[in-house]
């Protein structure tokens, strides 16, 4: 990776400094946001900072107490990393409803992290496909935005909200704007890059994160397509910041062209469709947003989207990065791998521990691909 996503990768590595930084330039309150449905126009609009919680990648202890050792490791690498203290900074936490897993994560969150002074679960629908699922998150997130001025202390007033939901949606718009380099051949944009680019848009502020994209997109347009691409790949699972796996990836002969992850495209997909009513805008654009399977029923919706973003990077292939024990997803694999091979594009399942060393995966990734070359699929 060249120099020019340096800002990125430096604020993903240093996040917590960033976080304290952020807190001491202006002297707003930060807070600890799980899962990506967090309605942040919220926080934003009341002057504050979402800062997603996210593992560290390293090996634990101190969650078996608190939740279960089957839980992902996911949810006990975010869990430990509020009990280690990683978020002291944080001055609340909150959850709009994901998995029945990540929820125990917060619940546990709210119970034993000391310096967390407040807390907030956001039930958002699950069934967002329900006629009555917009009517009843316009009024969960109205519900918030009334919480977050009595901890605020101030108004979130209807024009901090749209200012808000301008800023969040020109963010959108410019990373949709980088991962279009990702349709080239030999792209200018790898998948790491993306990587550090989209993950980073989910706890640093977004005025500044905005400036940083504007500038890669100015320079990113002068990069020559020297390095060759090899195999095409797309990614799917659940959230996935693991920037040595996606390394490891591009370094065997190929290159991640997209994804359909909660630390990549569904969490900056679409935009919030502007209408009168500011919170209708915000809440919205959660229900209408890519499902996680959490919230992909009756109909497999997310099928179809998936094949559609595979079909236009042109990815020759996907890999699923099953976190394991992760049941929607685990649930969600085998239909949507047997959708993905019904229309040419052939799979690779590896299931893994965010926790645990990457190296077996790398015969994995090779021997897919020598079986690739060896079908002449790409």
């Amino acid at each position: 990776m060249g120099e020019l996503f340096d800002q990125f990768k430096a604020w993903y590595e240093k996040r917590h400094d960033y976080a304290r930084d952020w807190k001491a330039r202006k002297q707003g309150a930060v807070v600890a946001t799980m899962c990506t449905y967090v309605p942040e126009e919220v926080l934003i609009a009341a002057g504050m900072l979402p800062v997603r919680v996210l593992g560290a990648h390293e090996p634990q202890n101190v969650t078996e107490p608190h939740i279960f050792g089957m839980f992902c490791p996911f949810c006990r690498d975010s869990l430990s990393q509020g009990l280690l203290g990683r978020f002291d900074y944080c001055d609340g936490v909150t959850l709009a409803q994901s998995c029945i897993q990540y929820r125990q994560t917060f619940n546990s969150w709210r119970l034993h992290v000391p310096t967390v002074k407040w807390d907030y679960y956001l039930p958002m629908p699950n069934e967002v496909q329900s006629p009555c699922a917009k009517t009843l998150h316009r009024s969960e997130v109205a519900e918030f935005r009334r919480f977050i001025e009595k901890v605020g202390g101030k108004p979130v007033t209807d024009s901090d909200l749209r200012t808000a939901v301008d800023v969040v949606n020109e963010n959108r718009r410019l990373l949709r704007q980088l991962f279009e380099y990702r349709k080239e051949t030999n792209p200018r944009v790898t998948g790491v890059e993306a990587l550090y680019a989209s993950i980073t848009a989910q706890f640093v502020d977004k005025a500044e994160h905005s400036a940083e994209l504007r500038r890669v997109l100015a320079e990113v347009e002068k990069r020559g397509h020297e390095r060759q691409e090899g195999v095409r790949f797309m990614t799917i699972g659940s959230e996935n910041d693991d920037v040595a796996f996606m390394a490891m990836v591009e370094s065997v002969g190929s290159t991640i062209v997209i994804d359909d992850q909660c630390s990549g495209t569904r969490y900056f997909w679409n935009e919030a469709v502007i209408q009168e009513n500011v919170i209708d805008t915000i809440a919205d654009r959660y229900c209408e947003r890519p499902a996680c399977p959490t919230k992909d029923y009756p109909a497999h919706t997310r099928f179809d989207h998936v094949l559609g973003l595979a079909t236009e990077f042109n990815a020759k292939a996907a890999i699923f990065l099953q976190q394991k024990f992760c049941d929607p997803h685990e649930g969600d694999y085998p239909n949507l791998k047997r959708h993905l091979e019904e229309n040419g594009i052939p799979t690779l399942f590896l299931e893994f521990d965010i926790t645990n060393p990457i190296g077996p995966f790398r015969i994995r990734v090779e021997a897919f691909l020598e079986t690739l070359r060896e079908e002449e699929l790409f």
